[in-house]
């Protein structure tokens, strides 16, 4: 699949993965071309070129089709601060077609039991915390019983609690739902994901099992300890996957299929690892 916007710049190239069941990492930078993805597979805007399928569905064809079993949580959401949320729930579940009262607050409270906001029901959307805003949205995502789940950048912003809630909700959510989650943060994937791609400036450096990426850098991530101002030699010397300050000075971490000796040692490779050396090493302190 390919896509160029007006302004030139080409967010998709030759983009092609397949996605089963459970949860689908996508990894990369900003402006990698995830949210250009995100947005065509939920069928608000069009690819210049090729197809997706959501198993009978021609996505690209067919989107009132593929609207009837999709659930969305976009990277950016408005909602209105002065409605509480079971009224606002309520509400997309009206506007998603489920008309019987019965069966609408039926629905209504087992989601947000599910996303453990029963407890702030009656409290307004806009005194929601970054996290209880994301659980919000995945109830509202939930509606209508979706077959596919996409979710863009959901944990960027939240505390390291929010977080592992949010991690716990999507894990048990996946066992029912293809789950397709965009984000820049190696963990996400790390710790959710049974499969992923990696993808930069429109392309994909890598599609497989987190697990398999990570295992086949074994024994090839070396790091040491250096100064500062010796990370320019070094990038000179050695592929450089990463450099992260550490008690003033740098935790280096380099890529070699043979020892390079020169102090390095031998480091347990990463899901990060495989990142990084899949977009291009880089240096965290720049």
């Amino acid at each position: 699949m390919n896509k160029t916007y007006p302004n030139g710049v080409q967010a998709l190239k030759d983009f092609s993965v397949t996605i089963g069941n459970g949860m689908f990492g996508l990894l990369g930078p900003n402006g990698a071309g995830k949210s250009t993805l995100m947005r065509t597979i939920a069928t608000l805007q069009d690819a210049d070129s090729g197809s997706i399928t959501l198993g009978d569905v021609d996505v690209l064809k067919q989107k009132n089709e593929v609207r009837k079993v999709l659930g969305y949580l976009p990277q950016d959401f408005g909602l209105d601060p002065r409605v509480p949320a079971e009224a606002m729930l309520n509400h997309f579940a009206i506007l998603k077609g489920i008309s019987s009262t019965t069966e609408r607050k039926k629905l209504v409270e087992s989601l947000l039991v599910q996303t453990n906001l029963w407890d702030q029901r009656k409290q307004k959307l806009g005194g929601f915390s970054g996290g209880m805003r994301q659980r919000f949205g995945i109830a509202q995502a939930l509606l209508g019983n979706p077959k596919l789940l996409i979710v863009d950048e959901p944990t960027a912003g939240l505390d390291p609690s929010e977080r592992v809630r949010f991690h716990n909700l999507l894990s048990d959510i996946s066992q029912d739902v293809i789950i397709l989650l965009s984000t820049h943060i190696v963990d996400d994937v790390s710790d959710l994901c049974t499969n992923m791609a990696i993808i930069n400036q429109g392309e994909v450096q890598y599609c497989g099992e987190p697990l398999s990426a990570i295992a086949s850098m074994q024994g090839k991530v070396w790091k040491k300890i250096i100064a500062k101002d010796e990370l320019d030699a070094y990038s000179e010397r050695y592929l450089v996957l990463s450099s992260k300050l550490f008690v003033f000075k740098l935790a280096l971490r380099v890529y070699s299929e043979n020892d390079p000796a020169d102090g390095f040692e031998l480091a347990e490779a990463h899901l990060e690892d495989v990142y990084f050396h899949h977009i291009g090493a880089q240096s965290l302190i720049k």
